[in-house]
């Protein structure tokens, strides 16, 4: 027995692992990965549209049950221990089934976005579009407790009872944030973010697993026949397995070719997301030291108990404080203030201080109200009925003038008729016909307009010229009220 061997034999051991019950292991993390389970297709949709309504309701306590809800976990450890026991046919088909379950998530928790009539992002979205290297850590770690717990025998609960693992290691939120991204019209940052994370949390599940399923020999031969002879009783009734044997695969689907390559593929893949994880690490750790540096010169600036509010804004290369303070700040400090930023930062500072009146300035001005006690002016006397009078057939004679058909009727007189239930103008003219039903609505609005008066009521009374007169007099200079 080489080296390697007695080292992951020795582990094996210590981690409690019974070798009798590999098999059976193998065959939880096989039926797990099965595409044409009902049960796994209705804790997938109801995860997805729990997530997602516990995003847009930006309620923590809903996004965590639907994380224990989800069953994604199950054919992701099943693709990690494909590729530690080199099992083609057990890759691809956990393969298929991640990808299905990740289309299908995405595209129900588009439709519930887009349906709703409001695309906000909440901050439960917002948290999930900006990951970083420690992502990464949180879900290899996650990744390996939840392959030991299965490499033991599933913790007597099987593949869904890791509800610690679940919640650390977070597959459907970041999965249904970047399906609101979708659903919102594609928002800036909520897609590629969330898919990064949820990517991250991937790579490092099935690399955790193949590494956690390696060390404890799961691709002994021992457990290779053991297990060939147990899914192949179940083979023949799988579309994946028939589209297989029909493929130049048919002859490899026990072998997923030899470890270094399978090593180098999970490291590959692990690099494409350390990148920008690793760029994500940074902002956060700049961001960081910006705001501490804006901190520790605001407190040198103004004391703690002048000190009303405190808002600061990273932005790029640029740092903007805003402080609200009781207190006097010379400028000569907040210039000093700013180029302390500079010096630890790099970035260009501003700080804009707008003061605001304290305790003693209140007290001071309630006591100068005191004192100096200003008398009101008199108000104006009201107008008396005459100015009232003159002041309202004034405003009526320019619109007379401009709207009135003189050469349909003359106008003989007019009164103003002020009673408590409304105002109203009658009309007295002279013709020998009256003025019809359309011309008295077209006069009322333009009188109701020109006085500003919506509810102002005309009345058109009609007098007849005498024999021989001619149709129409000439129009009074003025008018009376009553």
């Amino acid at each position: 027995m080489t080296e390697e061997h007695r080292f992951r034999a020795s582990l094996e051991r210590l981690l409690r692992v019974n070798p009798a019950s590999k098999p059976a292991i193998y065959m939880q993390l096989f039926d797990a990965s099965e595409i044409r389970s009902l049960t796994y297709w209705l804790e997938l949709l109801f995860s997805a549209g729990i997530a997602t309504m516990g995003l847009v309701l930006n309620s923590p306590a809903v996004v965590i049950g639907a994380m224990l809800i989800s069953p994604l976990m199950g054919p992701i450890l099943a693709v990690g221990l494909a590729l530690a026991a080199a099992d083609i046919y057990l890759g691809i088909k956990s393969v298929v089934t991640v990808l299905t379950s990740v289309a299908v998530s995405l595209a129900l928790s588009a439709l519930i976005v887009w349906l709703l009539p409001f695309h906000s992002p909440t901050a439960e979205v917002l948290a999930r579009t900006q990951p970083n290297l420690l992502d990464l850590g949180v879900a290899l770690l996650s990744g390996l407790a939840g392959s030991i717990v299965m490499a033991r025998g599933g913790g007597g609960g099987g593949v869904t009872a890791l509800p610690g693992v679940a919640v650390a290691v977070a597959l459907m939120p970041p999965l249904c944030a970047a399906g609101f991204g979708l659903g919102s019209g594609l928002l800036a940052g909520v897609v590629p973010g969330a898919a990064l994370l949820f990517l991250t949390n991937l790579a490092a599940i099935i690399a955790s697993a193949f590494l956690t399923f390696f060390l404890v020999r799961m691709d002994s031969d021992e457990v290779r026949l053991q297990m060939h002879l147990m899914i192949n009783e179940r083979a023949a009734s799988d579309p994946v397995y028939a589209v297989l044997h029909r493929t130049v695969l048919a002859r490899h689907l026990g072998d997923l070719g030899k470890l270094r390559w399978r090593v180098l593929m999970l490291v590959v893949v692990l690099m494409v997301v350390f990148v920008p994880l690793r760029q994500g690490l940074l902002r956060v750790r700049d961001e960081t030291v910006a705001r501490t540096a804006a901190r520790d010169a605001v407190r040198r600036l103004v004391p703690a108990d002048a000190l009303v509010s405190q808002q600061t804004d990273v932005t790029g290369d640029r740092i903007i404080v805003r402080l609200l303070v009781s207190a006097s700040v010379g400028t000569d400090q907040v210039r000093q203030a700013e180029r302390s930023i500079v010096q630890r930062t790099g970035r260009e500072a501003t700080i804009a201080v707008r003061r605001v009146a304290s305790e003693e300035d209140l007290v001071a001005l309630r006591s100068n109200l005191v004192t100096s006690v200003v008398v009101p002016a008199p108000p104006p006397p009201p107008p008396d009925l005459a100015a009232i009078r003159t002041d309202l057939l004034s405003r009526l004679k320019a619109p007379i003038e401009e709207a009135w058909p003189n050469e349909a009727a003359a106008l003989k007189d007019y009164r103003l008729v002020v009673s408590p239930e409304q105002l109203a103008v009658e009309f007295i003219y002279e013709s020998r016909t009256a003025i019809d039903a359309a011309s008295e609505e077209t006069l009322t609005k333009i009188f109701q307009a020109r006085l500003g008066y919506p509810d102002l009521k005309l009345t058109f009374r009609r007098v007849a010229p005498p024999r021989g007169a001619p149709g129409a007099a000439r129009r009074p200079a003025g008018g009376a009220a009553r």
